[in-house]
């Protein structure tokens, strides 16, 4: 059995005690359900996204890595872009939700590798070589081991290379609220999950709903639901479950961010985190030559 096998292997069976332990949601299995509904407006709108961060129009002749691919849509996104895409997840839903996207847009091409993967194992991290562009969107805060997992995103960032990473937000005394709400949904039982995760959005919902009422917009939430794709493409009922159900949960300041990274010789080119809340604040970095 090769090396690669084996740590595969091994990868499996560790992912598959922490969610029989509680200790970790199944994001790929919410992925799973999300691919049902993908369709073009969804891609296109990723991929716009996608450029509007990095500031480019194409990604022709640069490597693009995808730290926890999920879904695998902004590794397609990439893949629309022009990229060299490497793709890898630890959840071996996502690993292969995002196999599934390439056997449906990109079947026979070369330029797309994916594979399964931690972004805590560093000599993993560094086999995969240097990228122009390094993605991990929503990722690092769930590994269990933020801080590890953002050195760890260091190591293929080439010099010249982008950064683009999203983190939880530190709301203080909510964040630890919400760490309780993410642990206990991934120890109910299953039949008990779906309920579990709309009375916990309920509150919220229902406050945005009596907003839009009271300023006589009662279409702005409606509209909330059914044009959310138009955002980064996603689905607002999986992204809900991936937000309640989504454990291990770390967060951090956008000073934190930033001073980590300075300190790691990347300079801060684009962000955005006006009004996030618990969501994630967005960074590009660039690492210095």
């Amino acid at each position: 059995m090769s090396t690669i096998v084996s740590e595969e292997i091994e990868i499996v069976r560790q992912h598959k005690a922490e969610v029989a332990a509680g200790e970790r949601f199944e994001f790929g299995k919410n992925w799973a359900a999300f691919l049902a509904v993908l369709d073009e407006e969804r891609i296109e709108t990723a991929v716009k996204s996608l450029a509007e961060m990095l500031e480019c129009e194409t990604l022709a002749g640069m490597r693009f890595l995808d730290i926890g691919s999920g879904s695998g849509l902004f590794s397609l996104a990439a893949k629309r872009l022009g990229a060299e895409v490497v793709s890898f997840d630890f959840d071996t839903n996502s690993v292969e939700c995002t196999r599934e996207l390439k056997r449906r847009y990109f079947p026979d091409d070369a330029a797309w590798t994916i594979e399964q993967g931690s972004a805590l194992d560093a000599e993993y991290v560094k086999s995969l070589g240097k990228f122009d562009v390094v993605y991990s969107w929503g990722v690092l805060h769930h590994t269990g081991e933020m801080w590890k997992a953002l050195e760890n995103a260091v190591i293929p960032t080439q010099p010249g290379g982008k950064l683009f990473i999203a983190l939880y937000n530190d709301t203080g005394s909510q964040a630890r609220r919400w760490h309780w709400i993410k642990k206990t949904y991934c120890r109910l039982p299953g039949f008990l999950k779906t309920p579990f995760a709309a009375a916990v959005s309920l509150p919220e919902e229902a406050k945005q709903f009596a907003s839009a009422v009271v300023r006589l917009r009662p279409l702005e939430y409606v509209h909330s639901w059914t044009q959310y794709k138009r955002g980064r493409g996603m689905d607002r009922w999986r992204d809900i479950i991936d937000w309640v159900g989504g454990f291990p949960y770390e967060y951090a300041s956008v000073d934190e961010v930033f001073e980590f990274y300075k300190a790691r010789g990347f300079m801060l080119t684009k962000i955005v985190s006006g009004g996030v809340g618990l969501g994630c604040n967005e960074f590009v970095f660039e690492r210095k030559a």
